[in-house]
């Protein structure tokens, strides 16, 4: 009996060719980024003319930081937290997780509590900002910043500053808050010592002291 011969397998919707994962990735990015270049120009001018924003390298702004004014040049990309730390030296405004996540950088901005990090710094201009440097005045400490020391609301010291302008947001609007709403008003600030029943403490003799 004669031998038939065996046909090659031909790429087919039967037999689909034999591609690894990894090739089927490769493919799957170097098609996007196909897409995301091929951009008709047409395309291009139609956002333009709907008032689309032109890309924005430096600007000057004017920052209101605890109650003193700085006219500053800053990138585009530079946050509220770069800015306060590396331009204007409050390093008490601390750099954690720099992705709105834990609290630490909380500053107090037109009287709302607010993740510098998340904040470009042209969105601060001619914003009223306030900082852990700005507590203090005269020498003499915050009633908040009392409250925490007596309380001892703290452990390594890191997250303290955020945890503090959060109540100072909180108390500023309603002096007399609640065990609840100021922990319903901490939630966003992060203690990996898990210091929390003593800055729950703290931020309660805070508030009595309003």
């Amino acid at each position: 009996m004669d031998k038939q011969e065996k046909k090659p397998i031909e790429d087919n919707e039967e037999n689909p060719p034999n591609i690894s994962r990894r090739d089927f990735l490769k493919g799957m990015g170097t098609s996007a980024i196909a897409t995301s270049i091929t951009i008709p120009p047409a395309a291009l001018a139609a956002a333009a003319d709907a008032g689309a924003p032109p890309a924005l390298g430096e600007a000057w702004i004017q920052l209101n930081v605890n109650d003193r004014t700085h006219r500053l040049k800053v990138k585009s990309h530079w946050t509220l937290l770069d800015v306060l730390r590396r331009e204007l030296g409050l390093t008490g405004t601390k750099k954690f997780c720099d992705r709105g996540s834990c609290g630490a950088c909380t500053v107090v901005m037109d009287g709302k509590a607010i993740y510098a990090c998340s904040r470009l710094a042209i969105e601060a201009d001619n914003r009223k900002i306030l900082t852990i440097e700005g507590l203090a005045q005269g020498g003499k400490l915050h009633p908040i910043q009392e409250a925490f020391l007596e309380h001892d609301g703290l452990q390594c010291g890191f997250c303290t500053s955020g945890q503090i302008m959060s109540v100072k947001a909180l108390l500023d609007k309603n002096p007399r808050l609640t065990q609840d709403q100021i922990k319903e008003g901490l939630s966003g600030n992060v203690c990996r010592c898990s210091a929390y029943p003593k800055i729950l403490e703290s931020a309660m003799a805070a508030a009595q002291r309003g």
